[in-house]
């Protein structure tokens, strides 16, 4: 990483170490901050200048769900390490020490016959070697061709390191394959560990195929759908044809905004894991509650799961139905959208979003939040997007991208979503790059309750600073 002015300002490369996300941050806030008073403050801010009576959606899906899937306010807090939490995390950690309790079984993959040269499956010695869980497998340095690896309850799968130990697909798995899932979509989940791995989707053993992916929640790198109690530690995910990293229900749900689906994901940690060459978005979610991504990078997505020239291919994308994230530290470069919160048409918005800490360098859209379908005039209202807060932004350079080439760069878009709270964004762009009288910031179409703060804007050239200041707060 370097930071120059001009042709060389910063860049973020693949060696890029996402744990020095949250120094860097503090490096290029133009605002310095003490962490406890920016979460009192956003608190303050919230309530001042938001509506909380937002109307909640009403639908026998969402009633019956939020039974069984109940949710609730959730306070947030911050340690001395600069790593800011929700209050759930608390209950995370225990149950982590559950599961290395109960998983104490420790097995090497070795033991059942897999050979680590790249060149043999070793797919059965997996399968023996997890089998019904309660187990701790370790896979030592090498790459190992597995068709597909399935988690039961109580596993931990830990390999040496990223780029250490390697997972690759062998090349006859087919392409809606994912290399590495929680056992059971139907009946779910629970306490599933990954950590030390790089896994890589082996893309090139599609040949030039214009899509990657085969739909819905297939074709990614990790996907944990309708688990509680999960966590993914220092993984890296490497060219997946749809997702690097999903955390999702069990299906994905197109029943209209309002509706919630079942098997959600709920308690989920992911913690300093890297994406780079995926087909559609780094990480993402959809239809899942209380998720914690944190000290992570995202970069250089491939988009080949969309058309060309359409990728919305995302670092970071908390999507349909998403309730309750926190995001922490985190970083991404070359993307569609750094982080982008939203929901389509036909689905529930993300909501109850905190983002404390994120480095967008040269993404096209550095934070994009939205609910298609709900923005213009004739459009319906959201009953969904709802509840943002985002503090310690930073955006560098936001450009044109071939992902979408008809998208204009933007530094922040709030569109369709009310009651959000951007404390602290620093938008750095390059002197040298013409943004062709595009607005840095945009607030638009039925965004509402829109609250800034401590806003910090240099270096565009040719650029309009906010459009659609008569629809936010804009506070000093």
């Amino acid at each position: 990483m370097e930071a120059r002015r001009g042709e060389n300002m910063m860049h973020l490369d693949k060696h890029h170490e996402p744990r020095t996300n949250g120094t860097l941050l503090r490096q290029l806030s133009r605002r310095p901050f003490q962490l406890n008073r920016l979460i009192e403050e956003n608190l303050q801010l919230f309530q001042m200048y938001c509506n909380p009576n937002f109307p909640k959606p009403f639908s026998f899906s969402h009633l019956l769900l939020n039974r069984k899937y109940p949710v609730g306010p959730c306070k947030t807090f911050a340690d001395d390490s600069g790593l800011v939490y929700p209050e759930w995390k608390t209950e995370l950690d225990k149950e982590y020490n559950r599961l290395l309790e109960t998983a104490n079984r420790e097995v090497n993959i070795l033991d059942f016959g897999a050979i680590g040269d790249g060149k043999t499956d070793s797919t059965t010695a997996f399968q023996k070697a997890i089998g019904s869980g309660r187990v701790k497998v370790i896979v030592p340095a090498g790459t190992f061709l597995v068709k597909w690896l399935k988690l039961p309850s109580w596993t931990c799968l830990i390999g040496r390191g990223k780029g250490v130990t390697t997972i690759k697909f062998h090349p006859g798995a087919p392409k809606k394959t994912r290399l590495v899932q929680n056992a059971e979509f139907r009946y779910g989940n629970d306490h599933i560990l990954v950590e030390g791995l790089t896994l890589d989707w082996n893309v090139e053993r599609l040949g030039q195929a214009e899509k990657t992916s085969a739909g819905n929640n297939r074709s990614s790198c990790l996907t944990f759908a309708h688990v509680t109690y999960g966590w993914v530690k220092n993984v890296e995910a490497v060219n997946a044809g749809l997702h690097g990293f999903d955390v999702s229900s069990t299906r994905y749900h197109y029943l209209g905004d309002g509706f919630l689906a079942p098997g959600r994901s709920r308690y989920i940690w992911l913690d300093g894991i890297t994406a780079s060459g995926f087909g559609d978005d780094g990480i993402t979610t959809h239809h899942s509650d209380y998720i914690f991504i944190s000290n992570s990078y995202c970069f250089h997505p491939s988009g080949r799961a969309h058309t060309e020239g359409f990728s919305n291919s995302n670092g970071i994308e908390i999507d349909d139905g998403s309730r309750y994230v926190w995001l922490c530290n985190n970083a991404t470069t070359g993307c569609f959208g750094g982080v982008e919160i939203k929901a389509h048409h036909n689905a529930s918005a993300a909501s109850h979003v905190h983002i404390y800490g994120h480095l967008s360098v040269r993404d096209n859209r550095s934070f994009n939040f939205r609910h298609i379908g709900h923005h213009k005039g004739k459009d319906a209202n959201s009953k969904s997007a709802n509840h943002i807060v985002a503090a310690n932004l930073v955006s560098i350079a936001p450009v044109f991208t071939d992902l979408y080439k008809d998208s204009t760069p933007r530094s922040l878009v709030v569109s369709a979503y009310q009651n959000v709270v951007i404390n602290g964004l620093t938008a750095i762009g390059d002197p040298d790059y013409d943004f062709k009288g595009n607005p840095v910031i945009a607030i638009q179409y039925r965004a509402k309750n829109v609250v800034l703060k401590n806003i910090n804007i240099s270096g565009f050239k040719n650029a309009k600073r906010i459009k659609g200041k008569d629809r936010c707060v804009l506070v000093k």
